[in-house]
Order: C-alpha cells, then sequence, then structure tokens
C-alpha cells in the first residue's frame, strides 16, 4: 500500500517522482494518517484534507532554508511524513512519540511549536523582516486555515504586511470548516464564493494564472496588474484583500497537485507578499470523515473498516454535566445566554443550541471577542455563559481584565480543559487560568468536584453577581459519581466542604477533580492507620478562611491541584496566611504542602501519566502524607 511512501526520507525525494506518482503518494499519505490516528487518536479531517497542498509545498520550496509556519498547526500531518518522520508517525500524540502540532524540539522543519489559531500570518511578518535584515533570501510560507483566517490576530499580521518589502506567501486552505461550521460574515463571504464557483470555474481560474504568470526566473511584478484584470470570478474575494493591497491570486483547486506545483513555482519568487487560496475537501479520501467532518475533527482511536465509523464514545464527561446543567437551567432563566468560540460540540453546548438558538452566538476563532461580546451582553443585564478552552481563554485575559473584572460585570467563564489534556500536549494544557483569574479584582475562581456537583457550581455563578471563572478538565465524571459527603449542599461564596473527617493533624485541601484523588489517597492511608481530613475546597478565590484558621491552630494543610503551582490554588492560601499572619499573628503556625504542576512544560501522554507527573494521583498524594506523618506531621 505504501509503495511510494517507502521511498520517501525527505522532500527532497520528490523531485523524482512524476506527477502520477505524486498523486498515488497523496493517497499512501492518507491511508498512513488514517491509519495512525485510528490507533492513537488525532485530527484527522482537516489532515486529510491539506495532503496535496503539502506535497506541493515540499516540492517546490525548501523548507530546510526557507520557513513554513502553520496556523493551529493541526494540519501538519502531511508535513511531518514529508519530512523523516514517518517512521515514528505511528506513535503521534503518544508519550515519548510525535506531538500532533509542529515542534521545533522534533525537526529542523518546524519553526514554531503551535497550537492556536492566529499566530502563522503576524510570525511570518515578523521571519521576513528578520530574514531582509540578515540580508537572507529564504522564502516565507504561512499556512492558515480559512477559520483561522478570520481570527483577530490574522487580520492584524494582514494589515501589516505592507511592513514587508520582499516574498512572504499566505496560503489560505479554504474547506469551509473551523472545528463546525466557520461563523462570521468574512467566513460567510468566502462560503459564498466557494458556492458559487463550479469546478469548471476553478479550472478555468487556474489555467489562467498559470497563463499570466511569467515564466520561473521572470521578474513578477509587471504581471501582476495584467493577471487581476483578468482573472475575475462573478464573486471574487481580490477585492476583500486587494483593497488591503495585498495581491490575491485563486481559488484554486488544492487537491491538483500539478497545477498547484506550477502556482506555487511561479508565485515564489514573487518580491512581494501574496495570498493564495486554495479549495481543499476536509476528510478527503476517507468517506466516514468526509462525510461527518466535525465528528473526525479530532477523535480518539477509532475501527478503520471503510464504512461510517463513530469516533469512539467515552464515559460522561465534565463537558457533558455542563452541558446538561446549561440547558435546564436556561429553562428556568431566559437571562441566560451561551457564547462559544467556535467549539458548540467541544464546550458542550451542542443541546442548548439546538434548543435556544436565539440565545447562543458563536463568534469563530476569536476568543477575545467572544469575552467583549460577553461584557456586552452583561451590561444589557443579561447572564453570558462564555464556554472556552482553558489554553484558548489566555487570549482573552486582557478583554477579562477591561471588560469584567474593572467593570465587575457578572459573567459567567466555563473554563472547559483546565488541568493536563493528555495527548494534545504543552500547547493545549489549561494549567493558568486559576492564576491569571484570580489575579483580576472581583473575580470568583471556583471548580466542581464532580458531575453532581457541575450544576450547583453552575447555578451559583449564575446567581452571584460576579464575573466568575468556572473550571473543569477533560475527564469522565461516571465513575467519580461517589457519594462526597457535604458535596449536595449549594455553593457558598468561599466555603469548602468536608468529605471526610479525621483525627490527625493533616488535612488535605483540593479543588477541582484532586477531590476524588485525595478521597482515594485518604481511604489508602485509613488502612495503614493514617487518619487524614480531606476538604472540597470548591474555590481558589476567594480561600475560605476556616482554612486559613486550621494553619494558625498548627495544622499542617496539603493543597492539590491540577494546575501550576505558580499563581494556583495553594499559592492562594500561602498568601492568604502570610495576610492574616501579619494582621492576627499566630500562635502555632502550622505548615502548607503545596502538590501542583511543576514550572515546566508537561508533555503529550496519558492524562493519567501527566497528573502522576505533577503528584496529584491518589498515589503520590498518599506518598506526601507518608512523609509528613513519618515526620511528626509538622
Amino acid at each position: 500500500m505504501s509503495e511510494i511512501l517507502d521511498k520517501i526520507n525527505g522532500p527532497q525525494d520528490l523531485q523524482q517522482l512524476s506527477p502520477a506518482a505524486l498523486k498515488q503518494l497523496a493517497e499512501e499519505i492518507r491511508h498512513h494518517i488514517t491509519h495512525s490516528v485510528s490507533k492513537n487518536g488525532g485530527h484527522l479531517a482537516s489532515n486529510l484534507g491539506a495532503v496535496e497542498v503539502s506535497i506541493a509545498m515540499h516540492y517546490v520550496f525548501n523548507f530546510a532554508k526557507d520557513k513554513l509556519l502553520w496556523d493551529v498547526g493541526h494540519q501538519c500531518y502531511a508535513h511531518k511524513i514529508l519530512t523523516g518522520r514517518k517512521e515514528q508517525f505511528e506513535h503521534l500524540r503518544q508519550r515519548d512519540g510525535l506531538s500532533g502540532f509542529p515542534s521545533p524540539a522534533e525537526s529542523e522543519y518546524d519553526p514554531f511549536s503551535v497550537g492556536h489559531a492566529g499566530t502563522a500570518v503576524p510570525t511570518a511578518v515578523g521571519m521576513a523582516l528578520g530574514a531582509k535584515h540578515k540580508k537572507s533570501d529564504e522564502k516565507i510560507v504561512a499556512f492558515v486555515g480559512d477559520a483561522s483566517m478570520v481570527n483577530g490576530t490574522s487580520f492584524e499580521g494582514l494589515n501589516n504586511l505592507n511592513l514587508v518589502k520582499r516574498q512572504l506567501l499566505v496560503v489560505l486552505n479554504d474547506n469551509s470548516m473551523a472545528i463546525d461550521v466557520t461563523q462570521g460574515g468574512i467566513a460567510r463571504f468566502l462560503s459564498k464564493v466557494r458556492l458559487t464557483h463550479t469546478y469548471e470555474d476553478i479550472r478555468k481560474t487556474t489555467d489562467n494564472m498559470l497563463e499570466h504568470l511569467p515564466l520561473i526566473g521572470q521578474k513578477m511584478e509587471g504581471a501582476i496588474h495584467n493577471l487581476t484584470k483578468t482573472v475575475r470570478l462573478a464573486v471574487t474575494p481580490n477585492r476583500l484583500f486587494e483593497s488591503m493591497n495585498i495581491p490575491y491570486f485563486g481559488p484554486v483547486d488544492g487537491h491538483d497537485i500539478s497545477s498547484l506545483i506550477k502556482v506555487f513555482r511561479a508565485l515564489k519568487d514573487l518580491n512581494s507578499p501574496a495570498i493564495l487560496h486554495v479549495y481543499t475537501k476536509k476528510g478527503k479520501g476517507y468517506s466516514p470523515a468526509d462525510d461527518d467532518p466535525t465528528r473526525f475533527h479530532s477523535t480518539g482511536p477509532f475501527e478503520m473498516n471503510g464504512s461510517i465509523e463513530p469516533a469512539t464514545r467515552g464515559k460522561y464527561t465534565f463537558t457533558d454535566a455542563f452541558g446538561d446543567a446549561i440547558v435546564d437551567l436556561a429553562d428556568k432563566d431566559d437571562k441566560v445566554v451561551a457564547i462559544t468560540a467556535a467549539m458548540p460540540d467541544g464546550t458542550g453546548l451542542n443541546n442548548f443550541r439546538k434548543k435556544n438558538p436565539d440565545r447562543y452566538y458563536d463568534v469563530g476563532i476569536a476568543e477575545s471577542a467572544a469575552v467583549d461580546i460577553g461584557g456586552g451582553l452583561a451590561k444589557q443585564g443579561m447572564k453570558p455563559v462564555m464556554a472556552i478552552y482553558s489554553t484558548f481563554l489566555q487570549r482573552g485575559f486582557d478583554h477579562m481584565f477591561q471588560e469584567f473584572s474593572l467593570q465587575d460585570l457578572p459573567g459567567v467563564f466555563c473554563i472547559d480543559r483546565s488541568g493536563v489534556v493528555g495527548n494534545d500536549g504543552p500547547t493545549h494544557h489549561g494549567l493558568c487560568d486559576i492564576g491569571y483569574a484570580r489575579m483580576l479584582p472581583n473575580f470568583v475562581v471556583a471548580a466542581p468536584a464532580n458531575g453532581a456537583e457541575m450544576r450547583a457550581a453552575l447555578e451559583f455563578a449564575l446567581d452571584c453577581g460576579k464575573p466568575v471563572a468556572l473550571r473543569y478538565p477533560r475527564d469522565g465524571v461516571t465513575d467519580e459519581q461517589v457519594e462526597l459527603a457535604g458535596c449536595d449542599a449549594p455553593f457558598e461564596m468561599g466555603k469548602s466542604v468536608t468529605v471526610r473527617e479525621g483525627s490527625s493533624d493533616i488535612i488535605i485541601a483540593a479543588v477541582g477533580p484532586m477531590v476524588v484523588e485525595s478521597l482515594k489517597a485518604a481511604e489508602q492511608l485509613a488502612e495503614e492507620g493514617i487518619d487524614v481530613t480531606v476538604v472540597n475546597a470548591r474555590f481558589a478565590k476567594p480561600v475560605d478562611e476556616s482554612l486559613v484558621s486550621k494553619i494558625g491552630e498548627g495544622k499542617c494543610i496539603i493543597t492539590v491541584e491540577d494546575h501550576g503551582a505558580a499563581c494556583g490554588f495553594g499559592s492562594a492560601l500561602m498568601e492568604r496566611v502570610s495576610q492574616r499572619f501579619a494582621t492576627d499573628g499566630f500562635e502555632n503556625l502550622g505548615r502548607i504542602v503545596n502538590l501542583a504542576g511543576p514550572d515546566e512544560f508537561i508533555r503529550a501522554g496519558a492524562r493519567k501519566v501527566q497528573l502522576d507527573e505533577m503528584g496529584v494521583t491518589a498515589e503520590r498524594i498518599a506518598e506526601t502524607v507518608r512523609r509528613i506523618n513519618a515526620k511528626g506531621n509538622l
């Protein structure tokens, strides 16, 4: 099946292949990607659509010297296979295997580690400017999906292309989708272009481009004016980009390797920035992904049998619990509105969208705008719920400050994928959200311990009249629906609940799902005669003053969180103890031991392994308690 791919050990091997062989290579790469993702999970549909463009770019450019910048980065699988990583590809997204995103640690062909949208164009501007300063003739190419192109940072980059007085090519990969259908006015404009053009239109456009583009080595600038006058379809995006003084070419068929190679060869020597618009089919070559690209955007392992096989459905998750809770609470309160940034499925809002379409807003990949829109809704007396992944909400930090913290406006930030997220790795971990939320005045930071607490936490957040950051992980809750003492009680501002009362001076205070791990640790320790108390802190801000008082009584508190140690829950408790000590003094100051993430990036791998590395699994918590107990608590 891999007759040609087996002979490709680097991009230089592409030069030996005929157009027919390149076409076969594309199909072999698709099979290789699908086979690997079926075993390990990963981003499938978008990568299947980007194969021919990846081959054509590597055929024309020398990215060992030239620079290829990926936006988001999850479309780079064919690129990885072509750049000497095909043997490791079967270990994609595994511990000590290949990252699911570009990684400079893996290859010279990856300039940046990338996992967020909107970065490719502005970083390409910077690299082009840097190349000019170095007097280097290296080529700069930015590969951007249509959903990322509508990101505000992308437009800031486009707005600054006029700084570049040399070659810089932006490839707009238009497949009409982000994870779900691309949202927004610009997306609708591109969709109109796509729908009004037949394949024959695109074929004619490509032929017209190739006819007017000069031969390799000839100056290109003189051809641009003539080309843009002759290439005019009924509806064309050139007026959008050329109004910004950016030469625009396309749209062209993103699966026609021969034509793509000719176009790239011609545009390679253009001595100014330009945009090449290519159409691709998300999920091409694997019918289940072709038929349902949303389901197969990012999938777990699945059965690869050539028929429509749904991606593996896991157990009931925190996200599911949130999705059910917001639907129920919105039924009781018509002021509840939901906002997402291109991720209705990933954030659990699909049912809300179906039931309350007039109260649901998808702003596309624009987290900052999502926060600002939420601020406007809050100012009008609505109750905005902004469901955004932790790693992506980082982009909205200034807007959280400006529109919610500074104004003291109520709103709920449902921060999904907090903590470590498993195989997506460092670009997607949510290890900073307690820190960036709790440093903002007026903000409240809370976390449900299990699925049963999600409803109570969301109900509290909607009614407390403050901006609330509600964090929860990408993890199942079915097995954790244990009876946690006190967790059926409503959330009260800054109040913890005790889930296990022990007789020793050691207290484990945990937030979020770490409560369950802490309870498991306590049960292990009880069998060894070590009787500890376990507290569900519920809040990282404000911290429960009773915990501070316990420290003042000489107790030892072990804090446990799936967050970085810096600026987390443990830090918050230590800060408050310091403040109270300065004002009240303590006769018998106890100890705080903080179990949290290290000051380094945590590699891709199973979430359980990552939590163990952080020292916050039941086994690791128990080990810490044993060491402290052996030293007489203090």
